[in-house]
């Protein structure tokens, strides 16, 4: 069975012929105890993956570029209020599983966990470090990027001036239209509550921002629940 290593551009160029393992490679084939003649498959992000062999504890060997893409059918990015304690880490994990493209932290008016400065930076890094061993484990190519925690009004400022979205919904436990599948090659952003929810004021912002209200059915799901279940009916 062969073992996946993601390497990123700005630690080495992939090309076929013996490639420097960087030093967080090194470490994690060492932890996996690979041995010499290990096969090996390498992604750097920029589509498709390499294949080759563990040389040693310092140096790949890549033979052949194979264009493979595991990527879902429609770009659905998730824009969510931060779950508390350790369950960021999961959403982050099963959301890369299921496809998403991009996820977007948010800080809401009841959001528990309220990340600033250089604590909001260090678990965003953290959880680029959980998308990036989802893809190498799920088989993706592509990693979804984490963006900096933000405020709903500084995102939706930011998405006013983005013309390449073709959807935009809002989990709401009020609505009536059920959540769609994107069509293929669509791009669309899911934005869903914290533990308690969205609030009135930020329910009608998201709306005057062009977002529309749709349901995921009669349950109430958990914050770290919601996100994943609309996830995988969007992207089909």
């Amino acid at each position: 069975m062969s073992c996946r290593f993601f390497i990123p551009p700005s630690e080495a160029t992939l090309a076929p012929g013996r490639l420097p393992m960087p030093e967080a490679t090194a470490r994690h084939a060492k932890v996996l105890r690979l041995a010499a003649g290990q096969a090996v498959t390498v992604f750097d992000g920029t589509g498709g993956e390499w294949a080759g062999e563990l040389l040693d504890d310092r140096w790949l060997q890549l033979r052949e570029h194979l264009p493979i893409e595991r990527e879902a059918h429609a770009r659905v990015m998730l824009a969510m209020g931060m779950p508390a304690n350790e369950r960021m880490d999961a959403l982050v994990e099963k959301a890369v599983e299921l496809g998403v493209t991009a996820i977007q932290p948010l800080i809401t008016r009841r959001s528990v966990l309220r990340l600033q400065g250089e604590r909001a930076q260090r678990r965003v890094a953290h959880w680029q470090g959980v998308a990036i061993a989802a893809c190498e484990q799920c088989g993706r190519n592509r990693v979804p990027v984490i963006a900096q925690v933000a405020t709903l009004p500084d995102w939706l400022e930011r998405q006013s001036r983005d013309h390449s979205v073709t959807q935009r919904c809002l989990l709401s436990p009020a609505a009536t239209a059920p959540l769609q599948p994107f069509a293929s090659g669509e791009s669309g952003w899911v934005v869903s509550g914290p533990e308690g929810g969205l609030d009135e004021e930020e329910t009608a912002m998201l709306l005057r921002h062009g977002f529309h209200a749709v349901s995921l059915g009669p349950r109430v799901l958990r914050a770290d629940t919601a996100p994943l279940a609309a996830l995988m009916r969007a992207a089909g």
